[in-house]
């Protein structure tokens, strides 16, 4: 029989195919990941949703948790939601797309999650609130929520005023600067606020509005206010930065802020704290926005599938003038 012997030209082409077909099929099985195993260098996928960049609390909340992000070393995808509920819905559902290991978001209200919620479940997804929290009667919809007690901000500072102006005389008139309508800050706040000034008769709130959680919002709501009411004693807004724009109606009115009005925030973001300080405000109940370290440990928890707590408080304070004096210089947002 005749030996048939391929030429070596040919052989070399063959071998070259079969090099080619073999690594093709190596990649193919690497590139088969649903996801659940990180980055492609291995690195654990965060998608984030924030609300907006609507104050300086905000803006230091972003940065912790980029900050956070690179030094755990997790993949961080951020979206900015520019105050809208319909962007965040639409950037967690791309995350659910792109198949990032856990999705975490600040929902910009409370109501309105369950179906995106649900995708992500039933993706496998592991979801994380941060800062506000959701009015989900399926609390499986998510893993957990890390932020601040809200209802306990609003009582703090209910129960700051009480104690200030229990030698009045006569009704305290009360305005409110609102944070956004239907977000978890702004509804709990005013709960917790009113809970507390219920222990005093006198204490009046004879008018409450939004500001958007704005510097700008809460200029033009007070310069209503001021308009719609000769006669106001205290103000109490739902964060800094809203105090801080009331700060330039109440000035331009010609009244004396901290004196002939008596101002009471929450957040204690360094231009609040120095409002604070300066005797512009007269209290301030604290809200943390450095929850980047908090929500990386938790994100790699999740996803290995450990147990974690369905709720995480941040630990904070409260601040009169002389403690804002004591602690401004520290001070990191």
């Amino acid at each position: 029989m005749r030996n048939m012997r391929i030429p070596m030209a040919r052989r070399r082409a063959m071998a070259v195919v079969a090099a080619v077909l073999l690594a093709g099929g190596v990649a193919a099985c690497g590139n088969s990941d649903t996801g659940g195993d990180g980055g492609d260098d291995g690195k654990l996928v965060l998608g984030f949703s924030q609300v907006g960049a609507e104050s300086g609390w905000r803006t230091a909340n972003t940065n912790s948790i980029k900050e956070a992000a690179a030094e755990a070393g997790i993949e961080l995808k951020f979206d900015d939601a520019q105050q809208k509920q319909e962007n965040q819905i639409k950037a967690i559902r791309n995350y659910i797309q792109q198949k990032v290991d856990v999705i975490a978001f600040s929902p910009v209200v409370e109501s309105g999650w369950d179906t995106v919620l649900k995708e992500a479940k039933d993706a496998g997804i592991p979801v994380i609130l941060t800062d506000r929290a959701v009015d989900s009667a399926d609390k499986s919809l998510y893993k957990t929520f890390l932020g601040s007690d809200f209802v306990k901000e609003g009582r703090l500072s209910g129960e700051w005023l009480v104690e200030n102006k229990k030698d009045a005389t006569g009704d305290v008139n009360i305005v409110e600067l609102q944070g956004t309508t239907g977000s978890a800050p702004a509804n709990d706040r005013k709960k917790g606020f009113a809970e507390a000034i219920a222990a005093d008769p006198k204490l009046k709130v004879i008018a409450s509005q939004s500001g958007d959680f704005t510097r700008a919002g809460g200029k033009q709501v007070m310069e209503q206010f001021l308009k719609a009411h000769p006669k106001i004693d205290v103000l109490f807004a739902h964060n800094d930065d809203m105090g801080l724009g009331a700060l330039e109606a109440i000035t331009a009115e010609g009244k004396v802020p901290g004196k002939d009005i008596t101002i009471i925030t929450i957040d204690a973001v360094k231009d609040g704290m120095q409002a604070l300080a300066d005797g512009k405000f007269n209290f301030i109940a604290e809200c943390s926005p450095l929850l980047g370290p908090q929500l990386m440990d938790l994100a790699k928890k999740v996803h290995a599938g450990e147990e974690v707590p369905p709720r995480i408080e941040t630990e904070e304070t409260t601040f009169t003038q002389e403690q804002a004096k004591e602690a401004l210089p520290n001070r990191k947002y």
